[in-house]
């Protein structure tokens, strides 16, 4: 007869025990490694491209001037992901924000050019009618029952036959200094004169505390839980590393003109909505919806409502990122938004968004954007023609959605 022995002061099966930190370092690198492999993979593709065109155009895509043209050029599409990523997530569509982008653009025209509106009340009644915009499409959906690919591509029809409507086919122009700054400043300088522009300085070292601050607080939460976590010199090298790239981009952006304005715009919202997303009653509601919405509704989320506010952020995105295109054109186009929604949807897949909702995260939607960005930023420099940059973008989207399939596919055996 066999028996079974417990070792002397153990008061626990063996199967009970934490995994934790008497694994070695290398199987928990591969483990972590695994288990975000989407956002590891972009992050390391992102890296990619950049010593890739950084070495193609001889050094010139990280130039300060050239870094800062990157995030000026893009800011409007990685707002616009930020807004479709949480779409997404909710298991709807919208195809409308490159119209919708159109007509806030022209609104804001009239109201400023034609009626000498002040540019801040302008910006802010362009806000509320992308809201306003968001609401009626979303009602329509949450409410009505109408498929969301439907109801935003009569939306994408709806708004780009209004921006004609009211721009009567023709541009307006220009814009108040201060609206243009939206798009084209940057943050003023202030205090003693240095090589380097000083309140940048200050927001880097600001960023670098705040995210050792967070991996601290993500560390010892993860040891009171007793789940396991990375060797203190594994920990310490993953945030010197964090730390390093962080300083650099800082001192890149404090070598020329500091921090544009539209990058704090978007900063702002990364953050903000990231925070919504992870950590609040609404943000948890629209990842249930979209993972199991039968589920989600009889757990008592209230589906029609989360569907409608999370089409009125849309709409106020596509707003805000109206107005900063408008900014950056200084004049307001029939044309503007052309295939912005195309760009919106394929950095939010890009950066993690599943087709069958309920996963994705904001921070996925800027570095799927910022992959796209380098790419467009990256082969204008080398001279690549528009042709081959949509060829080249386009398998650059199927082959992240494809590893994506393969990888969920994997992960199921």
């Amino acid at each position: 007869m066999t028996t079974t022995t417990t070792p002397p002061g153990s008061s626990r099966d063996a199967s009970d025990a934490p995994p934790p930190a008497r694994w070695p370092a290398g199987a928990l690198l591969l483990r972590s490694v695994r288990s975000n492999t989407r956002q590891y993979g972009m992050l390391i593709a992102l890296a990619f491209l950049v010593v890739l065109f950084q070495i193609w155009t001889d050094g010139t895509l990280l130039l300060p001037n050239n870094v800062s043209n990157l995030i000026q050029q893009n800011g409007y599409i990685l707002i616009l992901a930020i807004g479709m990523m949480i779409v997404i997530i909710a298991g709807h569509i919208d195809l409308s924000v490159g119209s919708l982008v159109a007509f806030v653009g022209a609104m804001s025209a009239v109201m400023m050019v034609k009626h000498d509106m002040p540019w801040v009340l302008a910006l802010v009644l362009s806000l509320l009618i992308g809201a306003v915009a968001g609401a009626w499409q979303g009602f329509f959906i949450a409410y009505v029952g109408i498929p969301s690919f439907i109801v935003t591509l009569a939306g994408m029809l709806l708004f780009r036959g209004l921006t004609q409507i009211v721009l009567e086919g023709q541009s307006l122009a220009p814009f108040p200094d201060g609206f243009q700054n939206i798009a084209k400043g940057f943050i003023p300088e202030m205090g003693p004169y240095t090589q380097y522009h000083n309140p940048t300085l200050v927001l880097g070292l600001l960023a670098v505390a705040l995210l050792l601050l967070r991996e601290r607080r993500a560390r010892k939460r993860q040891l009171a839980y007793e789940l396991d976590v990375l060797p203190t010199g594994l920990w310490a090298a993953k945030c010197v590393a964090m730390t390093a790239a962080v300083v650099a981009f800082t001192l890149t952006l404090a070598s020329f003109h500091g921090v544009p304005v539209v990058m704090l715009i978007m900063c702002g919202l990364l953050i903000a909505l990231g925070y919504v997303m992870r950590n609040a009653v609404i943000g948890r509601h629209v990842y249930a919806l979209g993972g199991n919405k039968a589920a989600a509704k009889l757990s008592g989320v209230k589906d029609k409502r989360v569907t409608l506010l999370v089409f009125v952020n849309m709409g106020v995105l596509a707003a805000l990122a109206g107005c900063v295109y408008a900014a950056r054109l200084n004049a307001g186009t029939p044309q503007a938004g052309l295939n912005f929604e195309l760009e919106a949807i394929a950095a939010s897949f890009i950066g993690g968004a599943s087709m069958s909702g309920g996963v994705g995260t904001v921070l996925g939607a800027v570095i799927g954007g910022l992959v796209l960005g380098v790419l467009n930023n990256g082969m204008s420099l080398v001279g690549i023609g528009t042709d081959y940059q949509q060829v080249i973008k386009g398998l650059v989207l199927l082959a992240a959605v494809g590893f994506d399939v393969w990888n969920k596919r994997k992960a199921g055996r």
